[in-house]
Parts: C-alpha cells; structure tokens; sequence
C-alpha cells in the first residue's frame, strides 16, 4: 500500500471502523485482507478470482470511498473531538483542587471515555 504514514493509517482503519458496514462484503472482504491481514495482492488476487491490479484498483477505490464517507459524515471527526474532551475533563479532575464538583467530572468523564472507546 505504499509509503503511507502511520497518521495516515491510523486514520485509514478508524474509518474502517466506522464506515465498513457501508461497504460492500466483496470490498470489505478484500479491503481487510490487504490493509489488516498483510495479504499481498497476489494472494488476494487469486483468492478472489480477480488480477492483481483488479485487487489494487479496489483497495485504493475503497479507501477513498471511506475518505468521501468521512468528508459527509464527520464520524471519525466527532469521535476524536470526544476523545479530546474526555481527556482534557480527565486532566482537569486530576488536578490537585478543592472543588466539590471533581468527582462528578471524574464521573462523567469515564463515561464519555467508555461510550467513545473502539
């Protein structure tokens, strides 16, 4: 799949994880083999009873599929601004104060970090 960064894969399967259900089985299935198993495009190609360039063409199509899924829906977007706002109301209850009200922040801030956690 190229010289990809690790932000670039990161981010490649958070929106897998959210917007594979959207996808066919046939490019799900072919996606997962090549970006999370490690199937080489030969391997696949011959599973699938397609050409290896079929394999790649798909993998790339797919993952701008998910990109364009992304640029509509702010899925994966909302999620991290989530994860930031746990974070920091984690920060913040943790910090050395008096304040009748940090428990509660804990509180809710262990929910937000369960409901947002993949």
């Amino acid at each position: 799949m190229g010289n990809e960064s690790p932000e670039k894969f990161a981010d490649r399967d958070l929106l897998f994880d959210f917007y594979a259900e959207l996808l066919t089985e046939h490019q799900r299935h072919i996606f997962e083999a090549v970006a999370f198993l490690d199937c080489s495009l030969s391997e696949v190609a011959r599973e699938a009873g397609i050409s290896r360039q079929g394999v790649s063409d798909l993998v790339r199509r797919t993952e701008e599929q998910l990109y364009a899924y992304e640029r509509k829906l702010h899925m994966a977007e909302k999620f991290r601004a989530e994860q930031r706002i746990a974070r920091e109301l984690l920060r913040l209850s943790e910090a050395e104060s008096g304040e009748a009200l940090l428990p509660e922040i804990r509180k809710l801030a262990n929910e937000l970090m369960q409901l947002t956690a993949r």
